[in-house]
């Protein structure tokens, strides 16, 4: 058992481990991956259908949805910014906020290519048609 407080906290968090081999370390260091489980679970449920917006609720949709799931992390590993942090031995970036960077990474190089259009508000009402023909 490791009893920890962080500063200015009032109160002792009780960390307790079965297996009566572990060393305070271990149990220490294992909770700290505990943080690493929440935020995985909150990216696929935000990112990667498996909160409210899932499509194939059975088993089998689920396992088809699992493995598009790792399929897409594993192609987030080979992303500039991923590699590079992995690299230099940093901390990955979560698989939510490189979907928000490549999201706004190409919302960037539009509005880049819109300004520098001769026509930018002919170029906006002919994307506004497109996208109105897709959703309608």
């Amino acid at each position: 058992m490791v009893a920890l407080k962080y500063e200015g906290e009032t109160g002792y968090r009780y960390l307790v481990a079965t297996d009566m081999t572990w060393r305070a370390l271990d149990i220490l260091q294992t909770y700290s991956l505990r943080w690493l489980v929440e935020v995985f679970f909150e990216d696929w449920k935000l990112y990667e259908g498996w909160g409210r917006e899932a499509k194939q609720l059975d088993e089998e949709g689920s396992s088809r949805g699992l493995i598009l799931s790792l399929l897409f992390d594993h192609c987030l590993l080979l992303h500039p910014e991923q590699t590079a942090r992995l690299k230099n031995q940093l901390p990955a970036h979560t698989v939510g906020s490189l979907q928000r960077k490549s999201q706004m990474d190409v919302l960037l190089a539009f509005i880049k290519r819109a300004l520098e259009h001769p026509d930018p508000a002919g170029m906006l009402n002919s994307l506004t048609q497109m996208i109105g023909d897709v959703f309608n």
